[in-house]
This record gives structure tokens, sequence and C-alpha cells, in this order.
């Protein structure tokens, strides 16, 4: 008889030393089995999946709209699932039980700083056009002498204030603000909004909304009296990137940025490249390559170039060009795809998200066309989500356009999009 695969099921996956939790939550209904996802440590809970099927003692769990897939075996007494987690290039174990996993603290990486030689301030600024306050911690040399305090603005996806990316247990943003403060620049990093102590939803804003947050961020410091006089900048990382020319371009108050695997060229080219890049260095053959390029330019140039934002209108004009491509993958690929209509359904919900269709739409060029300041923009050579040949050019001959002078332009030997050593850049 079949076992009862219905309910909780817990897991971790160990990268580099970091516990990460997993957990699914099967339920049956009319149709089948459907779950939801959670991941603990993440703070997210209750992400729906796309299909989830149990063929003898086989289970197959996949969510498209986060690129993963869980296959795994049911034991015979049902009390245990052995399996693989696959997502972004990644395949680690999985094995999941009943049982609840207690949540374990992250190893101290090398980098992470274990003295403080200045002074730590936790703080709390409002950002009036939104009304709610963004929390983080402004780090200032213990003996008062420095004359540049920069803001450190972070890439996509929610971040608290050190950027710290969990899964791989780095903390990018407490990295530097140690850094740079040690040598005599003050620091103020923060939690975006909706996340960790900040307030505001997250879910609902765009590129826009997060620069509106870093304008406040700039506000704030030119209010306090211990930064009368200093000059004030923003580095921003990947999206942050972006988001720092959007202020420069129009806030006098801003003395400097610094661009962190900024985007340089349009996002749909960007994402393009991004798509071809990974897929290669993940092993995809060069036929589905081509079949995602076919598909993906069809959908960017659709929703980049149409006034429409009904998106009823936008589904339907969607659904088509995935409806023209779709069987041009190979039959291996279609049985792992599944429903058709379900996988369809969820690349666009990930289109249509406010957030995407902004990004999409966004040209580098029309604000880092309009910065004076002084700007240093680097990229790691091994960057496969913002390369560095193409963004660097374009950020130089956006600056070139503004007139501005005072560039530094600089690719860094073996670095990944984390500014990490790596060997092929590849997410795995």
């Amino acid at each position: 008889p079949a076992q009862d695969i219905t309910g909780q099921w817990n897991g971790a996956i160990e990268i580099q030393g970091t516990q990460l939790r997993i957990v699914f939550n099967i339920e049956k209904n009319d149709t089948g089995l459907v779950a939801t996802l959670d991941s603990p440590d993440q703070g997210a809970a209750g992400i729906a999946t796309t299909s989830t099927t149990l063929e003898e003692n086989q289970l197959t769990i996949v969510a498209n709209a986060l690129g993963m897939k869980y296959d795994g075996e049911l034991s015979t007494d049902g009390t245990a699932i052995n399996g693989t987690f696959n997502q972004g290039g990644m395949s680690l174990p999985l094995n999941l039980s009943r049982k609840v996993i207690e949540a374990k603290p992250a190893a101290k990486r090398p980098q992470d700083p274990t003295d403080f030689p200045y002074e730590q301030e936790a703080v709390k600024f409002k950002n009036p056009v939104g009304g709610h306050a963004l929390a983080g911690t402004l780090t200032i040399p213990k003996n008062g002498a420095f004359d540049k305090v920069v803001i450190l603005v972070s890439g996509s996806g929610p971040q608290n204030r050190d950027e710290e990316v969990k899964i791989f247990n780095h903390r990018p943003f407490l990295v530097l603000s140690d850094y740079l403060t040690r040598n005599g620049i003050a620091v103020l990093r923060y939690d975006d909004r909706g996340v960790g102590e900040s307030e505001g939803n997250f879910q609902t804003a765009t590129s826009k909304d997060f620069a509106a947050d870093a304008s406040a961020a700039v506000a704030y410091l030119a209010s306090r009296s211990d930064m009368k006089g200093k000059k004030i900048g923003i580095a921003g990382h990947s999206e942050g990137g972006m988001i720092a020319p959007m202020v420069a371009s129009e806030n006098q108050d801003v003395a400097f940025i610094v661009l962190l695997a900024g985007p340089g060229i349009k996002i749909p080219e960007l994402l393009l490249i991004q798509s071809e890049k990974i897929g290669r260095a993940s092993g995809v053959s060069e036929a589905t390559l081509k079949t995602n390029n076919l598909v993906s330019t069809a959908a960017y140039n659709y929703l980049s170039t149409t006034e429409t934002t009904d998106k009823a209108v936008l589904r339907t004009e969607l659904t088509s060009i995935f409806k023209k491509y779709i069987n041009d993958f190979s039959a291996e690929e279609l049985e792992e795809i599944g429903d058709q209509d379900i996988f369809i359904d969820s690349q666009i919900d990930v289109m249509l998200d406010d957030w995407f269709l902004y990004f999409l739409k966004f040209d580098p060029e029309t604000y880092l066309s309009k910065v004076s300041c002084p700007v240093l923009a680097i990229n790691g050579e091994l960057d496969l989500q913002v390369t560095a040949k193409e963004n660097l050019a374009g950020i130089e001959a956006a600056l070139a356009k503004a007139k501005n002078t005072r560039v530094t332009i600089h690719e860094i030997p073996g670095l990944n999009h984390l500014f990490q050593k790596t060997e092929t850049g590849a997410p795995s």
C-alpha cells in the first residue's frame, strides 16, 4: 500500500559549514499533491511550488520561480526521504524526515571581523515618501578624524544590513564596513525595507522605491551635526550599483559613488548575457541555450517596448510567446517541465512582478549620463551575473556623455559577482 506522504518534511543542506534548513509541507487536493516550501534560516515560509508528484516511491518537487527541483526516494516504512536538492547550478544531498531540525549558528568565516576598534551606533531614519523607518548601523572611526561617510546599498532580493548571503555564510557589507571604518571612512549600512528591523513592504517595491530609501539615508546623514562638512557617498552592489547613479544624478549632497558590479547596459541585454553565461557554466546544452535565448528575447522585447500596463493583456501575449517556442526544447526537458501550462504560468508570474517590470525597462545610461560626481566602477573578471566587459564599457560610455572626467574603471582578475575568488564564476 502507498505510504501517506502528506504533512511536514524537514531537512537541511550544508554549504561551506553553514546549515540551511529546508521544509516541505505536502498536502493532497482534488488534483493530486501540492507542496509549499519554507526556508526558516532565510525567514521565508509558504513559498508555492510548481508541481509535486509521487510515482511509486519517487518524490519530485519543482519550483520554477526559484529554479529549484528536489528528487527523493521515500523509504519503505514511509519515515524518511533520501534525495538531492538542485538549484542555481548546485546539486546537494538533502534527506528529509518528520523530525523538526533546530537552528544551528553559522560558522565564523575568516573574513568576519573579530574586534571593532571604532564606534558602532544603531540608527533609524525615515523615508518621507513611503512613511516607513529604516534601521541600520553607523560605524565611525574612534578618533572622529574622518572626512567621508559612505552608504552601502544592497543588491536585488531582500537583504539585511550585512547584505548577508546565508546559503554561502557570507556577509559582504559587514566585511566592507569594517574595512572602510578601520581606514578612516564612516559607513552607514541598513536593512532593506521590510527586512530585519526596517519597516515597509519589500514585496511591492521597485528599484525606484529602493532609490527613495537610499535618498532618505543621504538626507539623514546630511541632517546629523557630526556629519557637517563630511563628503557623503553611496557604494551600491549589483542592483545597488544602478540605484547609486539614480540618487547621485538628482541629489547634490552625494559627493561620490562606487559601483560594485553595477549594470551599465540595458537590462534585457544584461539578462540575456547572464542567462547564457550561467547556463553554459552550469552545463546546459547549446540547443537549450539557443531556445532559452529565443523565448527570452521575444518576451523581453515585448515587455520592454509595450506601453500597456494591463497585466491580463501582458499575460495573454507572453503566453503566446512561450507556446510558440516551448516545443523546441528536447523531449527530456519537456518531461522535466511536466504540465506545460503550469510551467508557462510560473515563468510569466515572475515576469509580471512589479519589480521585474520596472527593472526590465531600466536603462542605466538615463542616470549615469547625468552623474557629475567622482565615480569608481569595479567588476570581477569572472562575474557571470553582471559581466565585467560589457557593463564597465557601458558605464564608461554613459559617464562620457555626462562629460565626467573623474572616473575610475577597474576589472579585478579572478573574482565573481560577490567579489570572491573563483575558478569559473559559476554559481556552483
